[in-house]
């Protein structure tokens, strides 16, 4: 185990506070360097379906509030779980990184490719059946045919997803970051254009924009797969197929099933506002304006989605290679970058509020109902990016059950409920549910906070040893 700063510089203070500057400086360096490119990519990543559903909001209201409940109906069934589930791959290829078994990464990545396409191949058949399992749950039956038409046509995206997600977990935990995010501005771009040909071109209308999802995937996956195999940086990491990846995939599930639940948990709550806004009066203006409100907040969560991915990169290298002191100065660089980013961001989305709607649809019904909401988004923000980099803290311990049960309270005790009641008890519509939600964010990240504090490094050093033996 790695000393502490003070034994080491013999008790002198103020070498021992320039030194923790300077320690505080790198660890800055190093952050910023993993979750630049890492905050481009998630953006660029998520700007895919994001640029679809515009493409849908211009062909009419009821094209869009069909596109956005089967976006969130796939949230909630499929990307929610594959990406939860890639997760575990956050802590066990940067502990085996950490450690320097460079050849269980390799591994670790096909094993999840194998049981992600699994999972896959049964979300596709509850795809098959989203129109009438809407219906069943009281959609109106027009939105809900026309969710279920355009889900089906992202059947495709779902399995190409799986693969994108192990792809960048492998690549994000070596610290090679940058392939990450230059592919997806390749793919980001591509979708556009994609887009338009489909959409309008060949007249496959929202039909077309589902399944441009899946080519600007595929673009993707591609072009990483192709730097593994090619690039000397992954020669250690990737000597080519094996056959223990399919041994030992229950000690993978293990951590993958309450990584799944960390993340759908929370994802689920967030789609879950969509879902309930077709129940309110007037459900296509609620739809289509709670869709835009989670676009926008799933866009503006990409970045302290790469500060989480960073900081969880950075606490499993460091208590694989036993350096809990590094695991903690970590933490706490972390937790001062998603303050300033939380602040910076809900400022911008309060400025803009005005004219973001436009993004989305030309109704000024519409438009000004986003820019009444901007406000609560900006608030619930700096909540959620504060949550975000300690769920990244969380990933790094590999803690996913702790997690597990954290979003479980604060979501389904705390925001889920509350949600109810502002919007059905006391009227307040969209608005009451976006409050309820921003409750549970709040206590997700107090609860987290919490642990964080709490938490032995020593102890976690070790744990994460006895896992890359």
């Amino acid at each position: 185990m790695e000393q502490s700063m003070e034994p080491i510089l013999g008790g002198n203070t103020q070498n021992t506070r320039a030194v923790g500057e300077s320690l505080v400086v790198i660890e800055v360096r190093k952050q910023l360097y993993l979750a630049g490119p890492l905050i481009a990519g998630c953006l660029l990543q998520n700007v895919v379906q994001m640029i679809s559903v515009m493409f849908v909001g211009h062909l009419g209201e009821l094209a869009l509030s069909s596109a956005s409940i089967a976006t969130s109906f796939a949230g909630v069934t499929g990307f929610s779980l594959l990406s939860g589930m890639a997760s575990s791959l956050d802590t066990l290829c940067g502990q085996a990184y950490g450690a320097k078994q460079y050849n269980l990464l390799g591994i670790y990545k096909q094993r999840a490719v194998v049981v992600l396409t699994m999972v896959s191949s049964v979300v596709a058949v509850i795809w098959m059946y989203t129109g009438q399992i809407l219906v069943l749950f009281g959609q109106d039956p027009e939105i809900a045919m026309g969710a279920g038409s355009y889900i089906r046509w992202m059947i495709p995206a779902l399995f190409v997803f799986g693969l994108l997600q192990c792809h960048v977990r492998f690549l994000q935990t070596q610290n090679i970051v940058l392939p990450v995010m230059l592919s997806a501005g390749v793919s980001a771009l591509n979708h556009v254009l994609v887009c338009w040909l489909l959409v309008y071109k060949l007249g496959l209308g929202n039909k077309g924009a589902a399944l441009a999802n899946a080519i600007s995937y595929l673009t993707n996956v591609s072009i990483l797969a192709l730097y593994i195999r090619l690039s000397p940086s992954c020669s250690s990491t990737w000597t080519g197929l094996s056959k223990d990846a399919f041994r030992e995939i229950p000690s993978l599930l293990r951590l993958a099933v309450p990584s799944a639940l960390m993340v759908c948990l929370e994802w689920w709550s967030f789609e879950l506002l969509v879902l309930l806004s077709g129940l309110l009066p007037n459900p296509k203006l609620e739809a289509s304006v709670l869709s835009i409100c989670l676009n926008t907040s799933s866009l503006v969560f990409m970045i302290p989605f790469g500060l989480g991915a960073a900081i969880s990169t950075r606490v499993s290298n460091e208590l694989g290679a036993g350096r809990p002191d590094a695991a903690r100065l970590a933490t706490r660089v972390t937790m001062i970058l998603g303050v300033i980013t939380g602040t910076s961001v809900g400022l911008l989305m309060v400025l803009s509020r005005n004219l973001w709607g436009y993004a989305y649809s030309n109704e000024g019904e519409v438009v000004g109902y986003v820019a009444r909401m901007m406000p609560i988004l900006a608030v619930s923000f700096l909540f959620d990016d504060l949550q975000c980099v300690l769920s990244g803290i969380v990933r790094g311990c590999g803690r996913q059950k702790v997690g597990a049960y954290v979003n479980l309270g604060a979501y389904y005790v705390v925001g889920i409920p509350a949600a109810l009641c502002f919007a059905f008890v006391y009227h307040l519509g969209g608005t009451g549910l976006w409050f309820g939600i921003m409750c549970g964010v709040a206590m997700q990240m107090l609860l987290l906070l919490s642990i964080t504090l709490r938490t032995s490094w020593e102890k976690e050093a070790l744990k994460a040893k006895a896992r890359v033996v």
